[in-house]
């Protein structure tokens, strides 16, 4: 699990971190993911040694990124963060985002390799990636010649849309290619911006790409899209 940020899961239940723990490992499945949730009793509550060991146990040299559920849990984390050495302190980000949302986000940009502060970044887009509502693709598919912007359109095969897995090793595929590729007008990069769409069983994923050496990342990604993911 080396060369990956680490993250570490700040909850007042044990559960609800350990469940977070699970979730985010569905996608991100060789990132150091440690679950600090509740009082060192096992309370509801936070923990400063819980939270302390946990940001230990996640970086692995890389950083970590530590994402809490409520304000208290967030003080705590930043507690922590405060009592740590400035070497240490420089691998740690303490995010103040939506717990599930920025937690997935986070996890699923570690497991694409992202560095430490783009994937407190990722974390931290988890409101924006929501704004706008869900875009609808227009009927028609528009593709322009190669070396130019170029477009693909291809329908969603999955009986459940693309929901958490697949939108997950969308976004993982698509961190591979250098250019910018968008779905519905949504960056092809953010988890949450893909899964914001709502793309439905027989709904319309429009890839493009606006960089000149884009088709084979739109290629790749509508290849992908096509093949349902393995649910079909």
């Amino acid at each position: 699990m080396s060369g990956k940020v680490g993250i570490v899961f700040v909850s007042h239940s044990p559960q609800i971190a350990a469940g977070m723990v699970e979730l985010a490992g569905q996608m991100a499945g060789s990132v150091r993911l440690v679950a600090a949730g509740g009082t060192d009793d096992e309370g509801i509550g936070t923990s400063f040694t819980k939270v302390m060991s946990g940001v230990a146990e996640a970086d692995s040299g890389d950083g970590v990124v530590v994402v809490s559920d409520l304000g208290s849990a967030l003080l705590t984390a930043e507690t922590v963060l405060d009592m740590l050495d400035e070497e240490q302190r420089s691998r740690v980000r303490v995010v103040d985002v939506p717990f599930v949302e920025g937690g997935v986000a986070a996890a699923v940009a570690a497991e694409s390799g992202s560095p430490l502060d783009a994937v407190a970044a990722a974390a931290r887009g988890a409101v924006d990636a929501w704004a706008g509502g869900r875009e609808q693709a227009p009927a028609e598919p528009q593709t322009a010649p190669a070396g130019g912007p170029y477009e693909r359109e291809v329908l969603v095969r999955n009986p459940e849309g693309l929901h958490a897995r697949p939108a997950a090793e969308f976004v993982k595929l698509a961190n591979t290619f250098p250019v910018k590729v968008t779905v519905n007008g949504k960056d092809a990069k953010s988890l949450l911006g893909i899964m914001s769409l709502g793309l439905t069983a027989g709904s319309t994923a429009r890839i493009a790409s606006e960089d000149a050496d884009g088709r084979a990342a739109v290629d790749a990604l509508a290849d992908l899209v096509d093949t349902g993911f393995g649910e079909v």
